[in-house]
């Protein structure tokens, strides 16, 4: 997998007394903010997140990967499926990118993987008019149930067409989230895309969702 940029500056998030590390690439362009949600038992180092943090960078999107959990809280295995920690988490960056003055116009969206994708979803229906869209890889957005119908962000749901069981959980989720959503499958595409050119699918796919909800 071979990254297009692989450059980015890394930065400490602290909210009281939980310190967290970012990956945070600044594009010259004013195209949009995508904060990505990783999945259970990845970090902001995710070779895949990152791949396509660089894909969107080259297309004047910012982003930032952050690590959802301090290393304290990753070794107790149940916080990466606590989808209300998670989202919290991501509430808490959000709500830190958004009030730094330099980000402060930029329109956001969401990038979530696997659990990540539950944790965007539920954090997107607590901002119904700051996160202007949402993307899934392989996610699991079952798991944000409760919050789907609250969604007013727009949503794009990549599954890849080996990866049965959660094609059919996205289908079960797609039918209850609110806003406008359309759910993509990948062919050929096994959960995590590993397969050529697969990720780079995912990846024009996102930048064209961006493109259409992101930019005025």
């Amino acid at each position: 997998m071979r990254s297009v940029y692989s450059s980015y500056n890394e930065i400490d998030l602290n909210f009281g007394t939980i310190y967290l590390k970012g990956n945070l690439r600044i594009s010259d362009k004013d195209n949009g903010m995508i904060i990505f949600s990783h999945g259970s038992g990845s970090s902001r180092m995710s070779s895949r997140n990152n791949y396509v943090a660089d894909l969107l960078l080259k297309y004047g999107f910012s982003s930032l990967l952050f690590d959802l959990l301090t290393t304290e809280e990753d070794r107790t295995y149940d916080n990466r499926f606590n989808i209300p920690l998670l989202t919290n988490r991501l509430i808490d960056v959000t709500k830190w990118m958004y009030n730094k003055a330099k980000f402060k116009e930029l329109p956001i969206g969401y990038f979530g993987a696997s659990t990540g994708a539950a944790s965007a979803l539920c954090a997107a229906s607590k901002f119904p008019k700051l996160i202007k869209a949402v993307v899934s890889r392989g996610g699991r957005p079952d798991l944000a149930f409760e919050c789907l119908q609250l969604v007013k962000a727009p949503t794009l749901l990549l599954v890849g067409s080996l990866d049965s069981p959660v094609i059919e959980l996205n289908r079960k989720a797609q039918s209850n989230i609110a806003s406008a959503c359309e759910l993509q499958i990948i062919e050929g595409a096994t959960h995590l895309f590993p397969e050529p050119g697969k990720l780079e699918e995912v990846s024009n796919q996102t930048i064209k969702w961006f493109n259409k909800y992101l930019i005025n």
